[in-house]
């Protein structure tokens, strides 16, 4: 059999391809992977800061978004975070838990882009990088992919080239176009873990206040598609980012609210009404106490409740002091929309995994056809919670692939 004719390629030598190269290998199958990009694994190089937030010890199914939810079940359960683990200290790897569960290298993400080298390179798993794939075509029961080294014959093709997610480093809607060439549904794909923007009028009262930071509670949706975050908040020159914005991104929706908590875990209205028969102070200066004064006066300035800043207590009516306080417990406002792919660090959507075997992540009616990763309709929390998707479904699908 000649060097163009393999028993699996996969295209996409991210976390998820390299992952379901060396599985396949390791079981002696003639694997070959195919890279457009001139530099390896982009996405790990630059994930956690540059130390790879490489998995969560919290993960369960209930972490990810999908439209299919109970998808992701069968994967996450046969490879978990534990077994990644066992493969980060085979390599020596150390790391460190930060907190709710997210597990980092201690020195860089190059470990474990040079573990997965390392994998790919001991299962035998032979390399064309930079190599572009121009098309994609059925040849019998197999596939020929026509690419800018010459074409490529596969039994069988796994797309792991990712979602649209930082378009800088390379990404494209590559796998996208491929399960629609082979009749497969796209959930419609946009960006996610992303930044929200708001109208430059609207953002008016809060835009000198960009790099301010606090703890919030952030909601939005109702029902099964209702998300709720406690985490930081950080207020930016278009719009919020910070943790607790770019987890409730990913459950937003275009024309939803947001519902901020910016006292979570308070009791404004108790504490403002108080603190009106015990004393003289002015509003402000009470909420002060708990946000940069610059915060306040932003705040109550969106609220048209400027004037009141400087108005005693004593001097308003509990019933505005109740509204106030309400308002602070439920700060509502509209996102115009988010910062787009460039700052997104996923794509939420893809392919509808209605399609798709769980348990193999083969195509159901295209035999030979596998997709796994991001190009998936699967979009994790942040925290580690898509490289362990990318784990798992590269794990189930380098175990189900089989020779030729």
């Amino acid at each position: 059999m000649s060097s163009s004719r393999y028993d699996a390629v996969v295209i996409g030598a991210g976390a998820a391809g390299m992952m379901a190269a060396a599985m396949a290998g390791q079981r002696g199958l003639r694997v070959l992977l195919v890279e457009h990009a001139q530099r390896l694994a982009e996405k790990i190089r630059i994930s956690g800061g540059g130390r790879c937030n490489f998995t969560n010890t919290g993960v369960t199914h209930a972490q990810y978004l999908s439209q299919n939810p109970d998808f992701c079940r069968s994967a996450l359960s046969a490879y978990t975070p534990r077994d990644f683990l066992d493969l980060v200290e085979r390599h020596g790897i150390r790391w460190h838990e930060k907190h709710r569960g997210q597990l980092f290298c201690d020195e860089s993400s190059e470990d474990i882009i040079r573990m997965l080298r390392s994998e790919c390179e001991d299962a035998r798993v032979a390399w064309r990088m930079p190599c572009t794939v121009q098309s994609v075509s059925r040849n019998g029961d197999g596939f020929v992919l026509q690419t800018s080294q010459g074409a490529i014959h596969a039994a069988q093709l796994v797309l792991a080239t990712g979602g649209m997610a930082i378009p800088q480093l390379g990404a494209t809607d590559f796998s996208l176009k491929i399960a629609r060439q082979f009749g497969l549904k796209i959930i419609e794909p946009r960006p996610a873990l992303v930044p929200l923007v708001f109208d430059a009028q609207q953002w008016k009262p809060f835009a000198e206040l960009s790099g301010v930071a606090l703890e919030a509670g952030v909601s939005t949706g109702k029902g099964r598609s209702a998300g709720y975050f406690l985490e930081d908040l950080l207020l930016t020159h278009r719009g919020l980012s910070g943790p607790a914005i770019l987890q409730i991104s990913s459950y937003w929706n275009p024309g939803e609210p947001l519902s901020i908590d910016l006292a979570p875990g308070k009791d404004l209205e108790e504490e403002l009404l108080q603190a009106k028969h015990t004393g003289r102070q002015q509003l402000s200066t009470i909420l002060a106490a708990h946000w940069p004064r610059r915060l306040v006066d932003g705040w109550l300035r969106s609220q048209g409740a400027e004037a009141l800043g400087g108005s005693r207590l004593a001097e308003l009516p509990d019933a505005r002091i109740r509204r106030l306080a309400a308002s602070l417990h439920a700060w509502t406002i509209v996102p115009t929309g988010t910062a787009g792919y460039k700052k997104a660090e996923v794509m939420r959507g893809g392919v509808d995994t209605r399609a798709i075997d769980q348990r193999t992540m083969q195509a159901r009616n295209v035999p030979g056809l596998y997709i796994i990763g991001e190009a998936l309709d699967i979009t994790g929390w942040l925290g580690g919670y898509n490289f362990q998707w990318a784990w798992a479904s590269g794990t189930a699908c380098g175990r189900s692939l089989t020779a030729a």
